[in-house]
């Protein structure tokens, strides 16, 4: 669950709602890529990431396809891919704790939060949701054999992963994942506080010469080197 400095993330949503079957997926995806190269880093502008319209007829195409080559045996009814399919996609945030806040709404949460619940007695549940046109708080009273039904709809099946990892954050794509955090450090350098300017300042007045701003990588013979900080013998186990 580790993250990028400064790496805006798009988020997709569903919501425990009204009676229909409300299949849904959630997927966190960053907000930019590496290049064919492997040198530069493309941010996706502010605030935007694909247009959501042509994404949802991409994904209902996609699914169609791959359900007809491995499931021919499944008859899908027609009227689920005439009907127009919804992506929901904003910018969430940047950095490791919009990431961390975003995934704990369902990573570790049930379909339903306590909070929710107004009441309930021996007949029926009386629950409160947010109505998507209007953004106002309702309530509506379900009974148990209908709040059971759609609470169970967000129990995974058996076997089912709860959690899969694409794209960089693929367990085979770490050696990009940590090229991409050395390339958003040196966009986004850290601000360094009082104590470490104040050491970085003695050391410079003793050590440094004016050409380590620009020294080159021994290795690659490409990239610049950057002084991150000084470990101090209290800090030799790391910083």
């Amino acid at each position: 669950m580790d993250s990028k400095p400064g790496l805006r993330s798009f988020p997709y949503s569903g919501y425990f709602g009204r009676g229909c079957h409300h299949p849904h997926v959630h997927c966190l995806v960053t907000g930019g890529g590496v290049s064919d190269d492997g040198r530069h880093w493309h941010p996706a502008r502010n605030g935007y990431l694909v247009p959501v319209q042509a994404l949802a007829k991409l994904v209902c195409g996609k699914l169609r396809a791959a359900l007809a080559k491995r499931r021919p045996d499944l008859v899908v009814p027609k009227a689920a891919w005439q009907k127009p399919w919804v992506v929901h996609c904003t910018a969430w945030g940047e950095g490791d704790e919009a990431v961390i806040r975003y995934l704990a709404r369902y990573v570790f949460r049930v379909a339903i939060t306590n909070s929710r619940i107004v009441s309930l007695d021996d007949k029926a549940v009386t629950i409160r949701y947010k109505d998507r046109k209007s953004l106002q708080w309702r309530t509506t009273r379900l009974s148990g054999h209908e709040f059971m039904r759609r609470f169970l709809q967000h129990v995974l099946p058996k076997g089912l992963h709860k959690v899969r990892y694409y794209g960089l954050w693929h367990p085979a794509r770490r050696e990009h994942a940590q090229r991409a955090r050395l390339m958003l450090l040196l966009d986004h350098p850290a601000t360094p506080g009082p104590a470490e300017t104040s050491d970085r300042a003695a050391d410079r007045s003793a050590n440094h010469k004016p050409s380590d701003d620009t020294r080159i990588c021994p290795c690659c013979q490409q990239r610049r080197l950057v002084r991150v900080g000084r470990l101090s013998p209290k800090q030799a186990s790391g910083p």
